[in-house]
């Protein structure tokens, strides 16, 4: 699986991908947001392998990828998009020493693209932490809608957090 857009190239995880993903989940700054990590190396081991073995699932509904910058042939994040009947859900995860460069907006685009075009999906949607306003701003300019408020939504680091949720559904995707 691989997809790519003028700076980045997106593609199924390697083993020794383990590495360079491990240098950004087990940063606390990068997951601050999320409802996961920091992970330890077997953490981010188990990750890997997990998402390898989801590759070879037919058919396939769970695309875990790793985001590669062409400039310099690193990997800088991840990337997914989940999909269940006509919806499918996207998320992103990118290293700190990228953020602010558009990339999560670059790769999030290339996400609905895919689902819409070649998956056939009818709505994509994505969450994030009320606080966690980058994320807010990136799901706003690939044109997605807040749909609402989720009180409680999950659980993680001994307490319930809320996200925000939005969606997009294919009438409305522009490429």
């Amino acid at each position: 699986m691989i997809l790519e857009t003028k700076r980045l190239i997106l593609r199924d995880f390697y083993k020794e991908d383990w590495i360079k993903v491990h240098h950004y989940c087990s940063d606390e700054e990068v997951t601050k947001y999320t409802y996961w990590g920091p992970n330890s190396e077997d953490q981010t081991r188990e990750f890997i392998n997990k998402n390898i073995g989801s590759q070879r699932i037919v058919p396939r509904t769970n695309y875990e990828l790793a985001v590669i910058d062409k400039s310099n042939n690193e990997l800088i994040g991840n990337c997914c998009i989940n999909v269940d009947g006509s919806n499918a859900e996207i998320g992103y995860c990118i290293s700190k020493n990228y953020w602010g460069c558009g990339y999560a907006t670059e790769v999030s685009k290339a996400l609905l693209s895919y689902g819409f075009k070649e998956l056939g999906i009818q709505r994509i949607y994505a969450t994030c932490r009320p606080e966690n306003l980058r994320s807010a701003r990136v799901m706003e300019k690939i044109g997605m809608k807040k749909e609402g408020h989720i009180r409680d939504h999950f659980y993680t680091r001994n307490r319930w957090y809320d996200s925000y949720l939005y969606s997009i559904i294919k009438l409305d995707f522009e490429d």
